[in-house]
């Protein structure tokens, strides 16, 4: 079972890294808007690339950053049953969803997405624009980077919460807490 805590340590080291990657690129994307703004109503410049940076950053944010979030317990959830209930119930409840909802719905997300960034990645695929970013391709494969993530993490969560359904989670210290 220490292999099983260690998997689960390893796993979400793996997304507060991408995680503080996500954070520090939403201050680039708020300044990346804020030049966009100041160029176009103080000095009449309009750059595609640049306004389509700030969609690059929007989406990699929230696509990438979703495994973070889950680390975080930011997502949101239906508060009826969770909020009281005892640690155990919560493992439970966490592992259940895990397996139930969470996987099914990232495999799915994978199996639907992948023949569509395969398609953009066999040609490149770049903005309709003529100065525009040309990496579509690369935009849409956050796709299926944040399925993985998610994966990724749900492992992670499935693996502490069977931890604490065994009465294992206190024999390997407490849980770390995750602090951006």
């Amino acid at each position: 079972m220490g292999a099983l805590y260690r998997l689960s340590c390893a796993l979400d080291a793996l997304n507060l890294a991408v995680g503080r990657l996500v954070t520090g690129l939403a201050l680039v994307m708020v300044l990346v808007q804020f030049l966009v703004v100041v160029l176009r109503y103080v000095y009449g410049l309009g750059f595609i690339w640049l306004q389509e940076s700030v969609l690059y950053m929007h989406a990699v944010i929230f696509m990438v950053g979703a495994g973070y979030t889950l680390l975080m317990d930011g997502h949101v959830r239906v508060d009826i049953f969770y909020r009281e209930a005892s640690r155990r119930r919560k493992a439970l409840i966490d592992l259940l969803g895990t397996v139930f909802f969470l996987f099914p719905f990232c495999i799915l997300v994978l199996y639907v997405s992948w023949p569509y960034v395969a398609n953009a990645w066999a040609v490149h695929e770049g903005s309709k624009e003529t100065s525009g970013i040309p990496g579509i391709y690369l935009l849409k494969t956050s796709i299926l980077i944040f399925a993985g993530l998610l994966i990724v993490q749900g492992v992670s969560k499935g693996a502490r919460a069977l931890l604490t359904l065994l009465g294992l989670d206190t024999a390997f210290g407490p849980r770390r807490e995750h602090h951006a």
